[in-house]
């Protein structure tokens, strides 16, 4: 009989959390830095203290998209902070789990601009693990949070290794397209080199903004526009 996979933090270590070996100089940099280290004292503490924290994997989107493969980057935020909904991977969440709002919009145009059907339930459901395993970097920008505490992690240093893996990205030989929903992915422009990479700009997926002018995320079009750049279908099942 298997065991089920944890949903939640079990140790604050970074050796316990597997990358890709393209990114592993970047990784151990960053948590052999003062703010690496911060970091995951941080994080230890709230474990201790008995902190439900989520995903159980935070560099996965690093384990399942090696640098070398990235053609397209889909910036987030925040994990999701409800139970066993975040798997690691920018808007993606495990197989079973009902679709969030933003995930649905999300597929709503997918459907709309490629003509994708929804994917089957349960799975994958909303899990983007294909996309992730064809080159497509689900990132968000803080990798942790605590359950029911949204953004409860920003600014204890995440950002910091995500904006390195952003130039990194950005310091590639291949073009790469940049999906950049919402203001605070857009913030992260300066980080890309746009003479060379392609940076596609709309509102939020989520019902608040995906049809809010000036840029609504429904209609946009992302996706047929990074189709036609690298050959991605952005199939789901």
């Amino acid at each position: 009989m298997f065991a089920t996979p944890p949903s939640q933090l079990q140790s604050a270590d970074p050796g316990d959390w597997s990358v890709a070996p393209g990114w592993r100089a970047l990784v151990d940099r960053f948590f052999g830095s003062p703010a690496g280290l911060k970091l995951l004292a941080f994080l230890q503490q709230r474990l201790t203290a008995g902190a439900v924290i989520f995903p159980p994997q935070p560099l996965r989107a690093l384990e399942l998209t090696p640098p070398e493969t990235v053609r397209v980057v889909i910036l987030g935020q925040d994990p999701y902070h409800g139970r066993a909904q975040a798997e690691g991977l920018a808007f993606s969440v495990a197989p079973g789990v009902a679709l969030p709002p933003s995930l649905r919009n999300i597929f709503k145009e997918l459907q709309r601009d490629l003509g994708q059907p929804l994917p089957p339930f349960p799975a994958p459901g909303g899990s983007l693990v294909r996309w992730a395993r064809q080159g497509v970097l689900l990132l968000n920008t803080c990798l942790t949070v605590e359950e029911g505490r949204p953004a409860s992690h920003a600014g204890k240093g995440w950002e910091q290794l995500t904006d390195a893996i952003i130039e990194q990205v950005s310091a590639g030989l291949v073009p790469v397209v940049f999906m950049l929903w919402g203001a605070h992915a857009q913030s992260k422009q300066t980080l890309i080199d746009a003479r060379r990479h392609v940076i596609l700009c709309a509102n939020h997926p989520s019902p608040l903004s995906a049809l809010r002018p000036p840029h609504p995320f429904i209609g946009c079009g992302h996706f047929s526009r990074a189709k036609v750049c690298c050959d991605l279908g952005f199939d789901v099942a």
